[in-house]
């Protein structure tokens, strides 16, 4: 792992779809067994140039998640790495029994790729917006599941999810990000990254929560408290001595994710703490609501994924 944090983060042009197009691009040229699967949006995901780059490995599979996952596991069987997309609901929540018995019980190689997270499907509304993603996908044995941060990480953990064998979800927003790593950075699934120092509480957050994080950081300092700031962007399996080392540190615990607080960050980071070092630990997220029409600051305010509520939470709770 060789990781470089920017001294400003800032908002890259680079969209995670085109990444994503790009990257697999780039694998399939070294590999002829990517095989890339989707479900009818290769507008959406920006996949087209791949489609008319390698037409033999890829497979528009329709609206029929279901079936796509079927087509993923024969493909695995026959010595194939497929990766498939499609928006986050309908890459676990409508095919999750496929995803379940058909490559997770059967010990296959599939590579899922979840996008419009949470609220970053704004005006795609409450059918298209995944908060329970992410508890689904932990609760299948043996996955890794994922959170990307930003357009560098997403890029260098397509090529290692390439070569890991087994099931592997990387949950993502469509277009841009706070860039938070250099180029070149290179991550270690399982390990999380200290982005900020601080004595007072830990923040510990995943994908567009960063950004609000590191916010409510700045906000704080001006205030003389001080937090630290945590990318947990593997939650599973989560890094078990980070939290430890960092629940020790500071005796208070944020989660910040764009997701139900049941079954996301806040979930795995509890679960972990009250087994090895019990610690009061404060869930941000969304919190026995549906998703809905609007755009994704209006989302945020909504349901309280902002820097303001991190800052409120923090000195409520010191």
């Amino acid at each position: 792992m060789s990781v470089k944090i920017l001294d400003k983060p800032y908002v890259s042009n680079y969209e995670l779809r085109e990444v994503y197009a790009d990257t697999l691009i780039s694998l399939t040229k070294e590999s002829q067994k990517i095989i890339a699967l989707e479900a009818d949006l290769m507008g959406a995901i920006k996949m087209k140039k791949y489609m008319d780059t390698y037409p033999k490995n890829f497979i528009n599979c329709g609206i029929m998640e279901a079936n796509m996952v079927g087509v993923a596991s024969g493909l695995s069987l026959r010595g194939f790495v497929p990766f498939m997309h499609t928006f986050g609901p309908f890459a676990t929540r409508r095919c999750f029994d496929q995803l379940f018995l058909s490559i997770g019980y059967a010990g296959l190689n599939l590579k899922v790729i979840g996008s419009d997270a949470g609220v970053s499907a704004a005006h795609n509304g409450g059918t298209h917006m995944p908060f329970e993603d992410l508890g689904l996908m932990c609760l299948i044995p043996n996955a890794t599941v994922i959170e990307v941060s930003d357009a560098v990480m997403f890029s260098d953990l397509l090529k290692q999810v390439s070569k890991i064998y087994g099931l592997h979800y990387l949950r993502i927003v469509r277009k841009t990000m706070l860039q938070i790593y250099e180029e070149d950075s290179t991550f270690e699934i399982g390990k999380g990254i200290v982005l900020r120092e601080g004595k007072d509480a830990t923040v510990i957050a995943t994908g567009i929560m960063l950004k609000e994080a590191l916010e409510a950081h700045d906000i704080l300092k001006k205030e003389n408290i001080n937090i630290s700031v945590i990318d947990m962007f593997t939650i599973k399996p989560i890094d078990k001595e980070l939290l430890v080392q960092y629940a020790k540190k500071t005796g208070l615990i944020i989660t910040a994710d764009n997701h139900n607080v049941i079954g996301g960050l806040g979930s795995a980071v509890s679960d972990c703490l009250s087994e090895y070092y019990p610690t009061k630990v404060i869930k941000i997220g969304v919190k026995e609501r549906f998703g809905q029409v609007g755009n994704q600051d209006f989302l945020q305010e909504e349901y309280g994924l902002t820097a303001k509520n991190i800052v409120r939470k923090v000195k409520e709770n010191l």
